[in-house]
């Protein structure tokens, strides 16, 4: 079974551009997604597709503050069972 950076390094590939990040490289986790130049319309495509991904529901408040992926790591992994 893949890990969570894993599965969430799958998803910012294949739905997400990052400056400075090629594909597949592995995701730092202090990296924020917004500071790195992606667009509040990719960043709503991108929640939803982590709450499908990952079977769970994040209200849109709380991913707000999820925008480093430790953050949304952390948070998947305390509730993902």
């Amino acid at each position: 079974m893949s890990s969570t950076e894993d599965r969430l390094r799958a998803l910012v590939d294949s739905s997400l551009e990052i400056e400075g990040r090629s594909q597949g490289q592995p995701l730092t986790p202090d990296l924020n997604i917004l500071d790195a130049g992606v667009n509040s319309t990719d960043v709503v495509a991108f929640w939803r597709l982590v709450c499908e991904e990952f079977g769970i529901e994040i209200p849109a408040e709380e991913f707000a503050e999820l925008m480093t992926t430790g953050d949304l790591i952390a948070y998947i992994d305390a509730r993902s069972g």
